[in-house]
């Protein structure tokens, strides 16, 4: 499997990748600085910072001086927020179920 950051260039694996050569190449990192964690769920950093301080978003994991959030409690966060007209809702009208008629 040729890795974007060197092979494609036809570099060798002689050198040390850079940080944000490798994050590149991943999917998805499950940890996440307090910026990315804002920004992952559509949030200004500063709202953000405000539901950490309210308990609505997890605190951050902390590795040395980082504090890392972790993705998957973001997720399970997010999914717990209210829901903009309540639980039933989820597809907006009446509450009555909008896919009644489709066959």
């Amino acid at each position: 499997m040729l890795c974007k950051s060197c092979c494609e260039r036809n570099e060798g694996h002689d050198r040390m990748s850079s940080k944000q050569e490798i994050s590149r190449a991943l999917p998805l990192r499950r940890g996440l600085s307090e910026v990315e964690a804002a920004i992952y769920l559509s949030l200004s950093p500063s709202f953000f910072r405000r539901l950490v301080s309210q308990g609505v978003m997890p605190r951050p994991r902390v590795a040395g001086a980082r504090r890392i959030w972790d993705v998957e409690e973001l997720d399970l966060a997010f999914k717990a927020l209210p829901r903009e007209g309540g639980e039933d809702a989820l597809f907006g009208g009446d509450g009555e179920n909008s896919w009644a008629d489709y066959q």
